[in-house]
């Protein structure tokens, strides 16, 4: 009789443990579901000294010390500065004649202008034909403007990988915070099931599920990191700073422009006057056109003007004047460097159209991706998460009174956690597609 009654207090006293430990564990859900109810995880602290708290921090740095883009800028630079020469006369020339050195046999060689019979002095000027400078300057300018295009290119495409490093930071770092609480809720579920086990109200079963789940867990949190040093690995190379060194931790994300400014038409007029690659070629059929018409100004001929003054002994007697220019005789080779210019000019303008019917594809698959994140958001904020949330609380309340299995309250969690990861999903594919729409257009929405 006594053993039975110690044993039936045993029982109430571990049914009374097991209805405290289901409070806590109602507690510890709750808390879970409010913070996975929120539209944007909790934010992780940074140092601010450090560059990746922000998008914008990470693009100062890059815009300032980048290895890449400074090259690309030194050369825009060196273009910019061949547009002078390519518009300058050639250097005059100038050429000394020692004329009967020998003074008929009279003397020794000498090259004396005042013992020598006569000393020719020529100064000699090459003069292209009118308007061959202004077009070779005017070549120099379009290639320098290439340049500048090229340049403008390059920064929007470290921007891009920029944009979508810090995004990709962002989820990784965030779905690290949420593994870890989930692998807390884990941790007490499993308590729960022992408890439930040495009452014999649960089966051994759940307390291997339950540490099933966390090894699993643990296993996403290795992954999650390497994933992390990876990227920072990534955003460092493109700063050009250290591989290893710290990063801030990534804290927000920008927010997506409203709908009214992602107009296709408003985008595709400002991608077609902004994009840098468009820039370069229309810069490259502007090149072309002013080569084809220095190729047809080469039919005329191009001139060499001198003055030649004549020394006898000690004085200046005679004085010469000189013209000189070229014979275009060779119109075969002409006639093919010109078709050679006008094939040029039309393959510039098929490779703007070209570029221009990609770039435009490329417009509108974005805002087709960015339109469907937002649906995606605004469909697991307003309808999944909450639907999630309600799942969790009746299978853990389900659980306490014996009415639903271990699995089912597991099942439930992984819902939740699928949810927040196809929320945090959604507005990364909506931040990358914002970054590709800002590569496009070479300009910040």
């Amino acid at each position: 009789m006594k053993q039975y009654l110690a044993s039936t207090a045993k029982a109430q006293r571990n049914k009374g443990f097991a209805k405290k430990t289901f409070a806590s564990l109602r507690l510890c859900g709750g808390c879970l579901i409010f913070s996975l109810a929120l539209s944007l995880p909790l934010p992780l602290w940074a140092d601010e000294s450090l560059p990746g708290q922000s998008l914008e921090s990470l693009l100062d740095f890059a815009r300032d010390n980048n290895p890449e883009l400074a090259a690309m800028r030194y050369e825009a630079d060196a273009a910019g500065e061949r547009i002078a020469p390519a518009g300058a006369f050639a250097d005059p020339k100038l050429r000394t004649e020692f004329r009967d050195i020998t003074r008929f046999g009279e003397q020794n060689a000498t090259l004396s202008p005042s013992r020598v019979g006569s000393t020719r002095y020529l100064l000699m000027q090459d003069l292209p034909w009118y308007g061959k400078r202004e077009l070779k300057q005017g070549v120099a300018e379009m290639e320098a403007e290439a340049a500048q295009g090229r340049a403008r290119g390059t920064w929007a495409d470290i921007a891009a990988r920029i944009k979508v490093a810090h995004t990709q930071r962002y989820v990784v770092q965030h779905n690290e915070q949420l593994a870890r609480e989930i692998l807390d809720l884990m941790s007490r579920l499993e308590k729960i099931a022992q408890v439930r086990y040495a009452s014999g109200l649960a089966a051994q079963q759940d307390v291997i599920r339950a540490q099933v789940e966390q090894t699993g867990m643990r296993n996403d949190l290795i992954m999650l990191e390497n994933e992390n040093n990876l990227l920072r690995a990534r955003l460092n190379a493109l700063l050009s700073r250290p591989i290893v060194a710290r990063l801030a931790d990534a804290e927000r994300l920008r927010p997506i422009p409203a709908p009214a400014r992602l107009d296709f038409t408003t985008l595709e007029n400002r991608l077609r006057g902004r994009n840098p690659q468009l820039f370069t070629e229309e810069a490259r059929i502007k090149s072309a056109e002013k080569t084809r018409e220095l190729t047809y100004k080469n039919r005329y001929p191009d001139l060499t003007f001198g003055v030649s003054p004549i020394q006898y002994q000690n004085a200046v007697k005679e004085w010469e004047v000189m013209l000189e220019l070229t014979i275009p005789l060779q119109q075969s080779s002409r006639r093919a460097q010109e078709r050679e210019s006008e094939s040029m000019l039309s393959a510039a303008h098929s490779r703007k159209e070209a570029a221009a019917n990609q770039l435009l594809g490329e417009l509108a698959e974005n805002l087709s991706g960015i339109e469907a994140a937002r649906r995606i958001e605004t469909l697991t904020t307003r309808s999944l998460l909450p639907q999630a949330e309600l799942t969790f609380k009746a299978a853990l309340a389900g659980y306490e009174t014996g009415k639903v299995d271990f699995a089912t309250v597991l099942e439930a969690q992984r819902q939740i956690r699928q949810a927040r990861q196809n929320l945090l999903k959604a507005q990364s594919d909506a931040q990358m597609r914002l970054a590709e729409i800002e590569k496009l257009l070479g300009e910040e929405l």
